[in-house]
């Protein structure tokens, strides 16, 4: 469900309602009468939620869902739950996205951005001993922990929670997001923005509501103009004591684990899991929905396309057991050798 603190609901919506925004074909028979309170996840959502499924990897989650209505494909109405109205649609994701954004359509408002006599809210919650430097920007509803230092021309969205004594360096912003205690956040940070969410249409592709959050651990370290992506609905999650360099991107629903080495410009794509003290080399890049064991070592420019183990070690692209490529890397120069 949305964070109340940074997203404000229109619903709920009838049955009837969301067959009309959606343009989705009701399967079965379900009360018109019946109203949906909110959007969740397949695998967080109750009798009153609007879900939809639409990446066949999670068909266990679909099965086993709790939601009341759900948009879905024709070729999985076999695999629906009894207790769930399902909605069939050819682009599932694309119903979804058009209630989702029947649900929470003003998130680019201008209310979201209003101004203030000062740069600091007057509803905004500002601990002791903390020192805000020329320019920043703390929003309505905002709160800073004891001893923080908040950088010059920084801006701390609305609702947004920085734990006590850490440091948020200049020109950075933060949205949608909790940030932990002893938090070093370097110039140029962007956390909380939009993840890169469209569903493909014609003539032009549909913007998907991103209503999810950041949370981040204590002691995290963020080196300069890294970008971190709110979630899709679930939320974006660094865990305790992670460190990532400068120019890193971690795209939407991304959870990483405590104790995590993320070097420069390597990017993860949505909705993969990264164990905790995992390493990762500078320009490794990470596909959608993969699991990463715990302390798996990526090496430098390494293209990871699907899972990889606990304590695994991989390198080249596609990423693979390093020693097995630093070998045909070996063979490779060696057949080369001889044609010379």
């Amino acid at each position: 469900m949305a964070d109340a603190r940074f997203y404000k609901s229109a619903g709920p919506f009838s049955l009837t309602a969301l067959l009309e925004i959606s343009g989705a074909d009701l399967v079965g028979t379900g009360s018109s009468d019946i109203d949906f309170s909110d959007i969740e996840t397949l695998a967080t959502a109750h009798s009153d939620h609007v879900s939809f499924i639409d990446n066949r990897q999670y068909v266990s989650d679909f099965e086993a869902s709790g939601a009341g209505v759900i948009f879905i494909p024709e070729d999985l109405v076999d695999k629906a739950p009894e207790s769930a109205i399902c909605l069939k649609s050819d682009t599932p994701y694309l119903s979804y996205s058009k209630a989702a954004s029947a649900f929470y359509p003003d998130i680019f408002s201008a209310e979201s951005l209003a101004r203030h006599e000062n740069t600091v809210s007057g509803n905004a919650k500002i601990g002791t001993n903390v020192t805000i430097g020329l320019g920043a920007v703390i929003m309505e509803g905002a709160e800073i922990g004891d001893n923080s230092v908040i950088g010059p021309n920084a801006v701390v969205g609305a609702g947004v929670v920085v734990g006590e004594n850490s440091w948020i360096g200049s020109n950075t912003t933060l949205q949608y997001c909790y940030v932990g205690r002893q938090a070093i956040i370097h110039p140029g940070v962007r956390i909380g923005q939009d993840g890169y969410g469209f569903a493909p249409g014609m003539p032009r592709h549909f913007k998907v509501p991103q209503l999810g959050r950041v949370m981040i651990g204590d002691d995290v370290e963020i080196g300069a103009n890294t970008c971190i992506d709110r979630g899709s609905l679930p939320d974006t999650v660094i865990g305790g004591g992670t460190k990532l360099d400068n120019l890193v991107h971690i795209a939407h629903n991304v959870t990483i684990g405590e104790g995590c080495f993320i070097t420069g410009q390597v990017g993860i794509a949505g909705s993969s899991h990264i164990g905790n003290f995992v390493m990762m080399g500078g320009q490794a890049g990470i596909s959608g929905h993969l699991d990463i064991g715990d302390r798996a070592k990526i090496a430098a420019q390494a293209g990871v396309s699907k899972d990889i183990e606990a304590g695994e070690t991989v390198a080249g692209y596609p990423a693979m057991n390093a020693r097995k490529f630093w070998k045909n890397m070996a063979t490779l120069n060696k057949i080369s050798e001889k044609k010379k």
